[in-house]
């Protein structure tokens, strides 16, 4: 059957309805109508009506697995890939063999070298068993029997600590000083420390005292009744009885028994131990249960200090050699360091006390004014304290003493200074603190450490300087003053000397010191088979790196003579101070104090102030 109808471009079109022709026929003669219908223009529309789907090419594919993707598309991203493979192997072994230029790092300044061998002084004290990498070859253990060889003292492990000087003996009071300023040094001065590669090396060194220190009295009680003083005897009457200052040996041939002196009355001592235990217990913050121990103990020793009233060198052997004048500046001393260590507010209003500070000499001066020893801690506590004010300013009840300690601070500062006749200097420039006494250094360097870390805190605080009388003076000033004097001791001075060991190319080669002037050479050497090393004129066989000795007289004038120890030896205290002064003069002048790690215990001085008010809606 077919049916016709109007072709709508105007020709006849037939279709059959029953057309057994395949679809490719039917496809071929619609496109032979095409092929006629072309001889007229077509629209783009009736092109496409006409036309339909063009034959496309096959394209090939890769079969990934879990994608399947062109051929094509495959290769061009192997291709890509390998390319930028081969690319980064070549820039790679470009930058590998090329010659490096190394940004090598500025050469440490003076006092940083000096400060590397002034910490090794330490390592040579040491008594008891040493650890493994002490790097003092000539050394070795030693007096490992301390407590154990005196049977009238319950302190049976004394063993450790540090000998105090020349000699073997273990005096508490200059040692736990010692210990306190270096403490204050790391709290302060951490970064430069590090900078220097030498902040785990200190805090070894401080935990070598401490750990000693925990041992001369029951530190794991509340209250106590006495502490072990002192390790050793140092009779200077020239008996034969063998004792620490009679027989010249090494430490480690030491075989004669070593007394222990305990005491009962002893607040000076105490309150300084507790000082050097609540210093140390900030620096080991970070070790939270040791640093627990070490806050404990110092507050049992300053309850003992309290309780117990008396000076700990009356009618004893150390009034020979560290004889404390008095206790109340170890009462602010050992109170102030006890706050920063507990945040305790008990022991800032005893440390602010008025009455404590007139008896520390607070306002009345004298010679020794503005000198920080080993016997004097009135200085150092109130440049401590002034730092509170500084920074925190705690206001009422504290403000009225903490505002008289920092002026009393800024005329001490004042005093230090050239311009001022508080103290004279010698021709060649150092401060007489000790006004022409032998062994001036460990004075000095006490000074240089408290000038500049006074500095550091008025510039911490934006502060340029401060006034002496009418006149301002910048904080270069007190630098300077610390730099030179500091700069005396490492060699320009008349003589053209360091009186740091090991410093330099000419510097004591004589140390009044037992263990360097005997060669370690395995014989052991009885009492007064020692002398001939003590009175020998030969240079020392061992260098004792990084001690200071005792220093010039007066006039500037030195003997290298090691039977005189007002020139040639070093001690615990003196080499505390210049470790200090050296690390807080050191690296980039740009990085000053740290303003928050000693406030680390210390509670807010006022209250959190409320929060605000909720919104208010209608």
């Amino acid at each position: 059957m077919s049916m016709y109808g109007r072709d709508p471009w105007g020709g006849p079109l037939e279709i059959h309805a029953a057309d057994s022709a395949t679809d490719d026929d039917r496809s071929r003669n619609l496109q032979d109508f095409d092929r006629a219908a072309m001889s007229r223009n077509l629209d783009e529309t009736q092109q496409s009506w006409l036309l339909g789907p063009t034959e496309q090419k096959k394209k090939k594919y890769v079969d990934l697995g879990c994608i399947i993707v062109s051929r094509k598309i495959f290769k061009w991203t192997i291709g890509c890939i390998l390319a930028a493979a081969l690319l980064a192997g070549f820039i790679t072994m470009i930058v590998k063999l090329a010659p490096r230029h190394k940004h090598h790092s500025p050469p440490p300044d003076n006092y940083t070298l000096a400060l590397r061998k002034a910490l090794m002084f330490f390592n040579a004290q040491k008594s008891g068993k040493l650890p493994k990498h002490n790097n003092v070859s000539w050394r070795g253990n030693s007096c490992l029997q301390d407590g154990k060889s005196d049977d009238s003292t319950m302190f049976k492990n004394l063993v450790g600590g540090y000998y105090d000087a020349g000699d073997a003996i273990k005096f508490n009071f200059p040692q736990s000083f010692a210990l306190t300023m270096l403490s204050w040094s790391v709290i302060e001065y951490s970064a430069k420390y590090e900078a220097a590669g030498e902040l785990n090396h200190v805090k070894d060194i401080i935990k070598w005292g401490t750990d000693y220190l925990l041992k001369t009295f029951n530190n794991s009680a509340d209250t106590i009744d006495r502490i072990a003083a002192q390790v050793g005897k140092g009779d200077t009457s020239g008996g034969p009885e063998p004792n620490d200052h009679y027989c010249w040996v090494r430490p480690e041939d030491i075989d004669y028994d070593r007394p222990v002196t305990e005491c009962h009355s002893c607040s000076d001592l105490a309150a300084e131990m507790s000082a050097a235990l609540a210093s140390a217990s900030i620096v080991f913050k970070d070790n939270k249960a040791y640093s627990q121990k070490l806050a404990h103990g110092a507050r049992t020793l300053f309850k003992f200090s309290r309780d117990q009233r008396g000076r700990y060198s009356v009618g004893n052997e150390a009034e020979n050699f560290y004889n404390s004048t008095g206790y109340w500046d170890e009462f602010i001393w050992g109170a102030a360091w006890l706050y920063y260590a507990t945040g305790n507010s008990s022991y800032l209003q005893l440390a602010t006390t008025p009455g404590l500070a007139k008896h520390a000499g607070a306002f009345w001066g004298g010679p020794d004014y503005g000198v920080l020893s080993w016997n004097n801690k009135l200085t150092g506590a109130q440049v401590l304290l002034s730092r509170m004010r500084l920074f925190l300013s705690p206001g009422y009840p504290y403000e009225e003493i903490l505002r008289t300690f920092h002026n009393q601070t800024s005329i001490i500062m004042c005093s230090y200074l050239p311009i001022f006749t508080s103290f004279n200097r010698t021709k060649g420039g150092l401060i007489q603190l000790n006004h022409g006494k032998p062994q001036p250094l460990q004075y000095v360097v006490n000074a240089a450490f408290l000038a500049t870390l006074f500095s550091d805190y008025l510039a911490a605080a934006d502060t340029p300087g401060w006034y002496c009388g009418p006149n301002f003076y910048s904080t270069d000033v007190l630098r300077k003053f610390a730099e030179t004097q500091i700069d005396y001791i490492l060699g320009k001075n008349p003589r053209k000397m360091s009186y740091v060991v090991g410093y330099g190319n000419h510097y004591p080669k004589r140390v009044h010191h037992r263990g360097a002037s005997i060669p370690k050479n395995k014989v052991k050497y009885n009492c007064k088979g020692g002398w001939k090393w003590r009175d020998s004129s030969k240079a020392n066989p061992n260098t004792i790196v990084g001690a200071m000795v005792a220093g010039p007289d007066k006039h500037d004038g030195f003997h290298d003579v090691r039977s005189n120890y007002n020139y040639t030896e070093p001690t615990l205290a003196g080499n505390a101070g210049l470790v200090a002064a050296l690390v807080a003069l050191s690296g980039d002048r740009d990085v000053g104090v740290d303003k928050n790690t000693l406030f680390s215990a210390v509670p807010p001085m006022f209250p959190t102030p409320p929060p605000p008010p909720a919104p208010w809606r209608p």
